[in-house]
């Protein structure tokens, strides 16, 4: 459950809670906060998030044979993005996996660590020594994005050299003011951030530190103004079993090098026969439109919005739309609307061309 201390020091702040008061919607700094996530620093309670936990000696392998990259190669003190699929290579779900001396720590969306932890617990066979854990009520998950992320952290008594020294999804267990807190690179966007995974009952402390040294809360819609205008998929909307992680643009959460998994032999031939029917673009649009609807080229139904948002006065969305016809810088129509194609950060759509 969540830190009841934690969520009152952030009513105090200006928290606006969802009816359901699981999640912060805002801050009522939502123009402030998606400014100062590119040129300043944030602070985003992502604790809404699931984090599961596998033991067992067979821990790595296991993960490894239900995931879409190399999960055999990283070392304690590593991690990566991977794409839990279905038998025919559909979405489930893109978590990031981090690596631990004693464990793998999994990272979910909102509303899949039951699935995953159910789903996981499928495969596991008699002889497996592998065990599946759900720690997210043990834990707060604090997101810090910016340009200024790093010097806030520097602030806060971090030893930013031996960060600097990691690469993405790599994370450290670090002692600060007395609080064990492992920091991870990267903010789950394509915009410079760490991720912190914190004890529960230090949650209410660290929130205050850092907001304290000038870093901005800012609530979920910021978020997913920022995931829309980045293009991280989610699932729900661009992640279903109707489209597969090729389509999604997820080429750096997928190793064409390792073994068999789960979906693996779908995911491979889309590769080899170059078969993505659909890919996911951004879109800036000239008025709001609504999930569901059509993306139409030349009167013809070519696509489908998934996300939309307003950003300020401007309005921008993710849609799938047909390979055939066409990428970057097409002009569609959707319902009254016209937008156009634009390539994120957070995806590519490069095919995957072996080396050996």
């Amino acid at each position: 459950m969540m830190s009841e201390e934690l969520r009152e020091i952030q009513q105090k702040s200006g928290a606006i809670l969802t009816d359901s008061g699981s999640l912060i919607e805002s801050f009522g700094n939502d123009n402030q906060g998606f400014q100062a996530a590119y040129n300043g620093a944030v602070i985003c309670d992502r604790s809404h998030w699931g984090l599961l936990q596998i033991t067992g000696e067979d821990r790595l392998r296991f993960l490894h044979n239900q995931t879409t990259n190399n999960i055999n190669s990283l070392k304690p003190g590593q991690g990566c993005d991977s794409v839990f699929v279905n038998s025919t290579g559909r979405t489930l779900d893109l978590v990031t996996a981090y690596v631990t001396e004693e464990a793998i720590l999994i990272l979910t969306s909102p509303n899949r660590r039951k699935f995953l932890s159910d789903w996981m617990d499928r495969y596991i066979f008699p002889m497996d020594k592998v065990e599946i854990s759900d720690i997210s009520q043990e834990n707060a998950i604090f997101t810090l994005i910016g340009s200024e992320a790093t010097t806030i952290l520097e602030q806060w008594g971090i030893n930013i050299n031996n960060l600097a020294k990691l690469s993405l999804e790599n994370h450290e267990l670090i002692d600060v003011n007395n609080k064990q807190i492992r920091i991870t690179i990267g903010s789950g966007l394509g915009i410079t951030g760490y991720n912190l995974i914190v004890p529960i009952n230090q949650g209410k402390n660290v929130w205050e530190e850092l907001v304290e040294l000038g870093i901005i809360p800012i609530g979920d819609r910021v978020w997913e103004q920022l995931r829309i205008k980045q293009g991280r998929p989610v699932p729900d909307k661009e992640l279903t079993e109707d489209y597969n992680p090729l389509e999604a643009g997820l080429w750096h959460a997928i190793s064409f090098d390792k073994g068999c998994y789960i979906g693996q032999e779908t995911i491979a031939r889309l590769n080899t026969y170059k078969g993505v029917k659909q890919r996911l673009w951004g879109i800036k649009l000239n008025k709001i439109v609504e999930p569901g609807i059509p993306v139409t080229l030349d009167g013809n139904k070519v696509g489908i919005v998934t996300s939309s948002t307003i950003i300020g006065q401007e309005f921008w969305g993710l849609i799938y739309v047909k390979t055939k016809a066409g990428g970057a810088g097409l002009t569609v129509k959707i319902g009254e609307a016209e937008a156009e194609l634009i390539k994120l950060p957070f995806f590519s759509h490069e095919y995957y061309k072996s080396t050996t």
